[in-house]
């Protein structure tokens, strides 16, 4: 079989590995799946071994597709190191970087970063993935994450970015028009607005354990830019970033004095991505100006 080919085949296999789904890889490799179906099964009969099991949840490894996984991987990674050799001889970047992030970072810190790290280095283009759970970087799911807390397991490389506060926000016109809220006993007379309490991915996110024992939202999503768009449109009290809260002035700080939190930000890389020079330079733009993003924001309250 043509060598291209052969590796064509080899990329649908890996996409289909990671995400057990004919649907799921074709989306992201932009093909039909029915060709990718083709593609897999002219791979298994070239290599005469069935690589995967079918099901109706999905597409999943045999033993034989698992041994095959490891190779490719590392044929994949050979790929990128060199395309990072060739490109690194340029001044500039290029290329695609993929970065997954929360989405109280992704709307509110990362928007206008990257914009001014593609600014200065117009070839490179950059994906911003905002979810509510932590991206699998060993499946590629993007090259690099920021968490809000370090991973324990799985062979990645964990930077520390910055601190950054939170605190209790309301409008103004939401707290004209309530009870007033002296301590954090009074806040049971309102409604709160948070994280739906089973859909926390990381324990750093269940803030309200920190406000007080009784305080439960009323309103509640797995998103808090959702959570922030109720806060400002007055119905009810959210705890912010506080990075976040330059952007609508109707929102005002409550109770600074007794509720006050400090959380920090990770990026989080596999391991192996730490030969590819041309990420190392991303990062090494990335935090610093995260970094200077957020003390530049706080400041302005």
């Amino acid at each position: 079989m043509d060598e291209h080919l052969r590796w064509d085949d080899l990329k649908v296999f890996l996409h289909v590995a990671r995400s057990n789904s004919l649907t799921a890889a074709a989306r992201v490799l932009k093909m039909d799946p029915a060709t990718l179906g083709r593609r897999i099964t002219r791979l298994e009969e070239d290599m005469n071994t069935r690589l995967f099991s079918r099901s109706p949840q999905g597409y999943d490894l045999t033993d034989a597709g698992a041994r095959l996984l490891v190779h490719v991987d590392e044929m994949e990674m050979a790929l990128r190191l060199a395309r990072g050799e060739v490109q690194d001889n340029q001044d500039q970047l290029t290329g695609t970087v993929r970065i997954g992030a929360p989405d109280g970072s992704a709307n509110y810190l990362l928007p206008q970063v990257c914009a001014e790290i593609c600014n200065e280095n117009p070839g490179l283009e950059v994906q911003i993935v905002a979810l509510s759970r932590v991206l699998n970087l060993s499946k590629r799911e993007a090259d690099m994450a920021i968490t809000v807390s370090p991973p324990k397991a799985g062979r990645l490389t964990v930077q520390k970015i910055t601190d950054y506060h939170l605190h209790l926000a309301a409008t103004r016109d939401y707290l004209a028009s309530h009870d007033p809220i002296r301590t954090t006993s009074d806040l049971k007379h309102h409604r709160m607005i948070g994280y739906i309490s089973d859909l926390i991915f990381a324990d750093e996110l269940d803030y309200m354990h920190e406000v007080g024992e009784m305080v439960k939202p009323a309103l509640a999503s797995n998103s808090f830019s959702v959570q922030l768009n109720w806060a400002r449109g007055g119905a009810g009290i959210c705890i912010v970033h506080d990075f976040a809260i330059p952007t609508y002035p109707q929102l005002q700080r409550i109770l600074t004095d007794q509720v006050s939190l400090t959380r920090s930000f990770y990026l989080v890389r596999h391991a192996d991505d730490r030969k590819v020079e041309r990420l190392n330079r991303f990062a090494d733009l990335l935090i610093p100006k995260i970094r200077a993003e957020v003390r530049k924001l706080e400041a302005n309250l």
